[in-house]
């Protein structure tokens, strides 16, 4: 993977506004479980009361609270209360919103932050539980008694003035044992154990409790709604930008590797067959656009989630940490388990892939062959064998995620029974919160979400990698023919004439040279016959002049200059080819003439396809150069594929044609025919054929005899049939010594 890192420079910005979004959605989905703490903590079992410091409160009801309080804090409180009562400015805006102020004066908290609060909190709580205390001691009273601090006293008495009537000493000696049964609690359990008692407070100033905790949820609902539709928004922004990402990255890819290919010469492709060419162009680079849509989503988002949801749950209870500790090592050891097992199969995916498409490509094109020899029940088994191994490897593979995908629910239902088991015991020792238990249960879920996520990627990321190594090594392969660092420029002094010096080739791997020490001169103007037995070389010696391959010694020159020498675009522009195996492109026939010259004029079509001997049967088709050709030229026979192809090279018009056995589909007087125009058409220009058959190369000013890679002959058609044997015994084999003379 990171060999292709370097294709990602482009989407840069692209990838870091992703990863903003999915910050944002992150801290969002972590803050939900939270809110949900709040409505079930504060806006249900507190009735909407978030903090122990009442907003305000009777003064009869304060007298009685300072009571448990100490000087200093005392002193801490009264600060930010205001003493209210009808002689008051504002009497008449604070008498309408706690109408008991008609009856009572009150003390209204003044507007303060929340530190203030949270520092007010423990303190106005502890002493707010007080006061609950022994209201609930007289409720419970029996027998008209009740125990005050070891004593039996009338429950009927005013247990506040006999508090405020004690010694100080004694009076600080029970606040303090009071204090240290509430400090056991926590400040969280303090608020929400003080809440009932400011509520009955606001109850008894007048104020309507019902709308405060309708208040309380509908604020706190429209919040987590806000934060949903943040992190809805947040996913589809994130997914427009992988989605972005992954389609242009894949583009880019495709684009390089098939240009890379375009570049081999025949060695490189050699290397490759054309069936995992295909495949990696297309199904390779789409495992890596799947796996950047993915990462792009998960890699930065499961992380965040994951840590995110620790250290969220850790705040919600500590005490529970061990429950998070045993899902993350439960859920490593499957995915360990399921990385090893199911990881060396991807690798084997991929070449199976390439098989079946081997397997495919060689069907479809061999069609008529496999017909006419009755091997269609061969081929099946053939095709069954290799769908078979790819559908068995791919099953295995699955049976693997299907295994991993229960066992995380099951991960998951333990631990959800977990926490609620050991979350019900701690919410009944008064140590925990309801809600707190709700919101560590989400985000324990989370951390399993982002595990799961993360197990998802270390599964998707091996395959893929073994796509992108794939893709590399066609990227880095080195081609063997490249365009020189200061290329020449062609003379015109020489233009056409074609020269071999000296020149041997072997193919890469092989030990032996397939030509041998070959040394002649093509001129303009002539025709230049290279002929031999099958397997001499005669294909391979045309090659060398496109630089389809380059010499292994000697030098192949070109209008003076070695190919080696000028850029490949150049040589090629001077030549036009024709190969033993005439191509077609899928289009048609006046688009497939155009692309040896895209502004053509319809007059040069119609002149190459006469001189080409081509013009007879394209106008007695019904569309004439508008006919479709289908994908390789299957709609046209052989002998007219061979000779829209020359028409092609013709309509070029280069300085110099390579007929490379293009003549072999025709018949003997279209052949002549052909022959007889073209060197009307090309007169000043160099040509090179290659041919098996000696009628097409008798009238040729040079032929070349080729026999085992060496030259055997060379000459003019007599010539060669008096002193070249080896010519001779091609010629007879052909023709009878009547049509040779």
């Amino acid at each position: 993977m990171l060999k292709l890192a370097r294709y990602m420079k482009p989407f840069l910005g692209l990838i870091v506004a992703a990863v903003f979004f999915i910050f944002v959605q992150s801290m969002a989905d972590l803050s939900l479980p939270d809110y949900m703490s709040y409505i079930v903590n504060i806006g249900i079992q507190q009735g909407g009361i978030e903090n122990a410091v009442p907003e305000a409160i009777r003064e009869s009801q304060m007298d009685r609270l300072i009571l448990f309080v100490n000087k200093n804090d005392e002193d801490e409180v009264m600060k930010y209360y205001t003493f209210i009562d009808k002689s008051s400015t504002n009497y008449d805006k604070y008498v309408k919103k706690y109408p008991n102020l008609a009856n009572e004066p009150i003390y209204v908290l003044e507007n303060i932050d929340q530190a203030q609060i949270d520092k007010l909190n423990p303190i106005m709580g502890k002493a707010l539980l007080a006061l609950s205390g022994i209201e609930k001691m007289k409720e419970e009273a029996k027998g008209g008694q009740i125990d005050f601090n070891g004593k039996k006293i009338p429950a009927n008495m005013d247990l506040y003035a006999l508090f405020k009537n004690m010694p100080l000493e004694q009076r600080t000696q029970i606040s303090q044992k009071m204090n240290e049964k509430f400090t056991a609690l926590g400040d969280r359990m303090i608020v929400q154990a003080a809440a009932s008692t400011v509520k009955a407070e606001y109850a008894a100033l007048g104020m309507d409790t019902d709308r405060i905790q309708t208040l309380y949820i509908i604020r706190i609902g429209a919040i987590m709604l806000l934060i949903a539709l943040i992190s809805a928004a947040s996913i589809v922004i994130v997914g427009f930008l992988a989605a972005r990402t992954a389609a242009g990255l894949a583009r880019d890819l495709r684009k390089n590797v098939f240009a890379k290919v375009e570049s081999f010469s025949k060695n490189e492709l050699d290397k490759f067959s054309t069936a995992s060419l295909i495949t990696r162009t297309t199904n390779d680079i789409t495992q890596i656009q799947i796996l950047i849509v993915i990462m792009i989503r998960m890699v930065f988002y499961a992380p965040i989630l994951g840590v995110g949801g620790v250290l969220k749950a850790l705040n919600k209870s500590t005490s529970m940490s061990w429950i998070i500790a045993v899902a993350v090592i439960a859920l490593l050891a499957l995915i360990t388990t399921i990385f090893l097992v199911a990881v060396p199969k991807f690798k084997a995916i991929q070449k199976l892939i390439d098989r079946l498409n081997l397997v495919t490509r060689e069907n479809l094109s061999g069609m008529m062959v496999i017909r006419a020899f009755n091997t269609q029940s061969f081929e099946e088994e053939r095709f069954d064998k290799a769908n078979q191994k790819l559908t068995k490897t791919n099953l295995f593979v699955n049976r693997v995620m299907v295994v991993m995908f229960p066992t995380m629910m099951l991960i998951m239902n333990g631990i959800t029974l977990l926490i609620v088991w050991v979350g019900a015991h701690q919410i009944a020792t008064s140590s925990m919160q309801v809600g707190d238990m709700m919101a560590f249960m989400q985000y324990a879920m989370q951390i399993i979400a982002a595990f799961l996520m993360m197990s998802f990627m270390f599964i998707m990321i091996p395959r893929a990698s073994v796509a992108a190594q794939r893709i590399a090594e066609v990227l880095e392969t080195n081609t063997e023919i490249a365009d020189p660092k200061e290329p020449k420029e062609f003379s015109k002094a020489l233009r056409g004439v074609v020269e071999f010096k000296n020149v041997s080739f072997k193919y890469q791997g092989a030990e032996e040279n397939i030509l041998k020490n070959i040394s002649f001169k093509a001129l303009p103007g002539q025709t230049t016959a290279i002929i031999g037995t099958t397997g001499s070389g005669k294909s391979t010696l045309a090659n060398l002049i496109p630089r389809f391959y380059d010499v292994t010694e000697g030098e192949v020159l070109v209008g003076g200059i070695d190919v080696r020498e000028v850029k490949q675009h150049d040589l090629r522009d001077k030549i036009g080819y024709v190969p033993q195996k005439s191509s077609l492109f899928s289009g048609t026939i006046e688009s497939n003439l155009k692309y040896a010259k895209e502004n053509a004029s319809d007059e040069d079509m119609n002149k190459a396809a006469e001189i080409a001997q081509a013009l007879e049967f394209i106008k007695d088709k019904q569309d004439g150069f508008t006919a479709d050709i289908s994908q390789g030229g299957t709609n046209v026979s052989g002998g007219q594929k061979q000779r829209l192809a020359i028409a092609r090279a013709l309509i070029k018009k280069p300085d110099i044609y390579v007929f490379d056995d293009s003549f072999s589909a025709l018949d003997f007087k279209t052949d002549a025919t052909l022959r007889k125009s073209l060197k009307k058409e090309t007169e000043s220009s160099t040509l090179l054929i290659v041919a098996q058959r000696v009628a097409t190369i008798m009238n040729a000013e040079q032929i070349i005899v080729l026999d085992e890679g060496r030259i055997v002959g060379r000459g003019a058609h007599k010539e060669l049939m008096k002193n070249c044997p080896t010519y001779q015994e091609i010629a007879l084999s052909q023709l009878s010594k009547e049509e040779l003379a």
